[in-house]
């Protein structure tokens, strides 16, 4: 679509979206891209199955399927991300609005002018005040919560500057519970010490990226080298950065057992895999608390978006979790990879029993958080139309 193409189908779905009436708005859900599916999909599937709810599906993205989908109890909308979308936000009229949209209020998008609640949900299980800006979640109203982690360091922030409290749902995660529903078997047949494991490589991007650096080749080398099967999970971001990355590596190692991919949503090498090798990564903890199965952490410098971290004095689950999960390794030392990697995968099941007690402290409502997020929705939007009434009555 051309850009006055997608200009115009924004004009003219947001002037369908405004001729529908209140009640029609009560529960509105806003995306940026589809890749925020699997975090909203679950609690909007929750409400309008066994809750019998409608709702609206406000996306940025042109290629979102639900445009295109019929799907009961779903009005779908499109925006765009530019001055469509930043009027969508500022004159949005709707009883509650749920996204995963860090930095509300923080740049150009704004809360609406007329009385919404704002439902924040986390497409991330990682702490909220590292990797995240300040202020990222200042301007909800309501927060559905990961883990206690979460609810501690957003009570903190709130004491540490003096913000007016939001409401914090013990949650979960719905990207979790995907995983472990349709999780492959582990494999019947673990190598044995010595052979090849099969592993999968995924760093984040930036700085705290051990491909970005020249450990990275070097440590897919000596893994190469040990003789076992290697799947580089190249970020998004990488890509964009360093286009020729892909390429470079898939020539100096492509004749041997390794392959590059850079479509996130292949699945297939991590339910085939043994260990993950991440550093700062949120897809860590979603393959150690998933799969069950144990990362390797090379410690690359922290990913600091807000520089103001240390004043809420609590250590982020990212760097907490870690040994409770895996093992850590020096960036400088990739010779010391190997032998942690036989030890991590040398017990599966002992590994297997410890992943689940750490994600048993660290993670509410497994397995249920689509129906815990969609009943607290709910309850939201009846609690404002009872407001809404109220006001149209006085």
């Amino acid at each position: 679509m051309s850009p006055l193409g997608g200009t115009f189908a924004a004009w003219s779905s947001l002037r369908r979206f405004n001729k529908l009436d209140r009640a029609e708005r009560e529960i509105v859900f806003y995306a940026e891209s589809r890749a925020d599916w699997p975090h909203l999909g679950p609690i909007i599937e929750e409400l309008t199955g066994s809750l019998g709810r409608s709702i609206c599906y406000v996306t940025s993205d042109e290629s979102d399927p639900m445009l295109a989908t019929e799907t009961p109890g779903v009005r779908a909308f499109f925006v765009g991300d530019g001055s469509m979308r930043t009027t969508f936000f500022k004159l949005v009229e709707a009883g509650v609005l749920v996204m995963t949209l860090p930095d509300l209020e923080t740049f150009h998008l704004k809360r609406s002018v007329h009385p919404v609640q704002y439902v924040y949900v986390f497409h991330s299980m990682v702490s909220t005040h590292m990797i995240y800006r300040k202020g990222a979640f200042d301007a909800y109203d309501t927060i559905l919560c990961v883990g206690p982690h979460h609810d501690a360091e957003i009570r903190r922030t709130e004491e540490v500057y003096g913000l007016k409290p939001k409401k914090l749902v013990p949650h979960g995660y719905a990207r979790l519970d995907a995983i472990l529903a349709s999780a492959a078997p582990r494999r019947a047949d673990p190598a044995s010490p010595g052979s090849g494991r099969k592993l999968v490589l995924a760093p984040s991007w930036g700085d705290c990226s051990f491909i970005e650096a020249p450990a990275g080749a070097e440590l897919i080398n000596r893994l190469l080298d040990a003789g076992h099967e290697v799947v580089l999970r190249l970020h998004p971001m990488t890509v964009r950065r360093f286009p020729k990355l892909a390429g470079e590596l898939t020539q100096r190692f492509g004749s041997r057992t390794f392959r590059v991919e850079t479509d996130m949503r292949e699945q297939a090498s991590l339910h085939e895999s043994e260990l993950m090798i991440g550093d700062w990564s949120g897809a860590a903890l979603e393959y150690g608390f998933g799969l069950e199965r144990p990362v390797l952490f090379i410690d690359m410098p922290k990913k600091v978006n807000n520089p103001e971290y240390e004043r809420i004095g609590l250590m982020t689950i990212e760097e907490s979790i870690r040994s409770e999960i895996g093992a850590i390794v020096d960036p400088g030392d990739p010779a010391a990879a190997l032998p942690l990697v036989e030890e991590l995968c040398g017990d599966p099941e002992a590994f297997q029993g410890r992943l689940r007690e750490a994600r048993q402290r660290a993670v509410y409502n497994i397995g249920r958080s689509a129906s815990i997020g969609a009943a607290e929705v709910a309850r939201l939007a009846d609690a404002s139309r009872t407001d809404a009434q109220a006001r149209t009555s006085t």
